[in-house]
């Protein structure tokens, strides 16, 4: 039976919290601005991390920071090797999240029903 709190849950989250960090103050590269680190997934022999990320900005604005990220990802893996206590910190897999959006654009849609449902029960009236 697998525990509630496991340790590459536990692992995934500090990891979280000290790459947030790193780069927001360490990480010197232009082309990383303002992102937000939403998840970190740990495999269990914690060999690898992907860590979802967001960011205001286009299309072009999410390669070129995942490909910032990318190159980046050797110097961050140092940086958390110096911070966490563990026998083998994992390789960084940076991925754009999408779920923020689709959650946008389904609150837009939710929104759009009920000012649609709203003007339809004024009509009957």
């Amino acid at each position: 039976m697998p525990k509630d709190f496991s340790r590459s849950r536990r692992i995934a989250e500090q990891v979280q919290r000290e790459l947030s960090e790193i780069i927001r103050m360490e990480l010197k590269d232009p082309r990383v601005g303002m992102i937000t680190i939403t998840e970190v997934e740990v495999t269990p022999d914690t060999a690898y991390a992907r860590v979802y990320f967001t960011l205001m900005g286009d299309a072009e604005r999410i390669k070129e920071t995942t490909a910032a990220l990318t190159h980046a990802a050797g110097f961050l893996r140092s940086e958390l090797a110096h911070r966490m206590k563990l026998r083998i910190v994992p390789q960084l897999v940076f991925k754009y999240d999408v779920s923020v959006e689709r959650g946008a654009r389904l609150s837009q849609l939710i929104d759009a029903a009920v000012a649609d449902d709203a003007k339809r029960r004024r009509r009957r009236k």
